[in-house]
């Protein structure tokens, strides 16, 4: 790929740049306002993203014009939400009132012009070119490599809020339809108890019971079938079955047979990581190569040593994948059963109840800790992997 190619958003981001200097930024009590009309530090911020602009044209990449693009695209960034707007539809009456009474917030006066536009356009082309510069990169040292794996996706993840934020305030997007990341943020940092709270019956306690108990049940049954013929032939072909039922269906029956507490919501996650870990054992266990199970034959080797000592690492990629999947299948499963009968806590009780009450901040509280946490039990198990199937062909490095 050419440097002309990846740098594709330098000329429009010169674009943008001037249409942000030519055109109204804001307008506030029917005046238009420049962003020529402010005082020395708007000019700095906007000087720092002119360099920025000048560095995201050139074709050839190096470690000056990368700096330019990091400080030049927050600049911008930080300036979008200066003169963002903040009234929307749900908060206009809100946003008169405060003006009409005189408020001296800025913000609260202001309404989006074209300036803006070009503006909130010119820091998402510029934080585009330095994540997609970044992501080429590579570490000189394992550390900084590893700084870079983690960093480009986290940057990649603010500017992604950043342009949420930008677009449901902007256009007014109505409160209860989406709200903006600010005003989840707010809610989560509100309501910090409650979320603790709903965090720990339904993940603490649902979850990784039936993600434990699933799994490691699992495993033994498929144990179990590798070594019973009819068994293998007989559980597979129920698996699939059941791996189609609805949760919808098993969860109110789980909560009749278990009760209305997390014990009922852990046999769901039970039964929606049991056959995803038996189906993916038995095809793992499958998986050792023949020349090397007749090796182990003519050493005299009995089941048991062939299954420790060959069949059992050759069929771990298979087994973690399981656990890899079914740490989003307990997680899933806990949540909608609780819609069908929970105590006063849990994740699924409250998203439940709070769209009910059209409280929609609380509703992605709750979205963003599930999230947080599902990624969370996601990337241990992944890195557990590593430990054990370093081995594999996927990891190993090109020299």
């Amino acid at each position: 790929m050419s440097g002309a190619f990846r740098n594709w958003q330098g000329w429009p981001a010169m674009v943008a740049f001037v249409a942000m200097i030519v055109l109204p930024i804001a307008v506030r009590a029917g005046d238009s306002l420049f962003i020529t009309d402010h005082d020395i530090n708007i000019m700095l911020v906007v000087a720092v993203i002119l360099l920025a602009v000048f560095a995201a044209t050139r074709p050839d990449a190096n470690a000056a014009g990368d700096a330019a693009l990091l400080f030049g695209a927050h600049a911008a960034g930080a300036l979008t939400l200066w003169f963002l707007p903040a009234a929307v539809a749900a908060g206009a009456a809100a946003a008169s009132a405060a003006s009409a009474a005189g408020s001296s917030t800025f913000l609260a006066r202001l309404a989006a012009a074209p300036g803006f536009w070009a503006l909130a356009l010119l820091s998402w082309l510029l934080a585009w070119q330095l994540v997609s510069r970044l992501a080429l990169l590579r570490g000189q040292s394992p550390a900084s490599a590893l700084i870079l794996k983690v960093f480009v996706p986290l940057l990649f993840g603010l500017w992604l809020l950043f342009l949420w934020e930008v677009i449901v305030r902007g256009f007014g997007v109505p409160f209860v339809l989406l709200p903006p990341p600010s005003a989840i943020g707010a809610r989560i940092a509100a309501s910090t108890a409650i979320l603790i709270a709903d965090f720990e019956q339904t993940f603490l306690k649902a979850v990784l019971a039936g993600y434990a108990i699933g799994c490691l049940s699992g495993f033994l049954v498929a144990i179990v079938a590798d070594r019973v013929a009819f068994l293998k032939r007989g559980l597979l072909p129920i698996g699939n079955l059941v791996s189609a039922l609805p949760i919808i269906g098993i969860a109110p029956i789980m909560v009749m047979w278990f009760g209305f507490d997390w014990p009922s919501k852990a046999a769901v996650a039970v039964i929606m990581t049991f056959f995803p870990m038996l189906t993916n054992t038995v095809a793992g266990l499958a998986a050792a190569q023949r020349i090397d199970l007749e090796l182990l034959q003519s050493y005299g080797a009995g089941y048991w040593q062939t299954l420790f000592k060959l069949r059992l690492p050759a069929a771990l990629p298979f087994i973690f994948n399981a656990l890899k999947i079914n740490s989003t299948l307990a997680l899933i499963g806990a949540i909608v059963a609780e819609f069908f009968g929970t105590p006063i806590v849990g994740m699924g009780f409250r998203i439940s109840t709070e769209v009910g009450r059209m409280n929609v901040d609380m509703v992605w509280a709750e979205i963003v800790v599930a999230a947080l946490a599902g990624s969370a039990f996601f990337g241990v198990i992944a890195v557990i992997e590593r430990t054990f199937t370093f081995w594999h062909p996927s990891y190993r490095r090109r020299a």
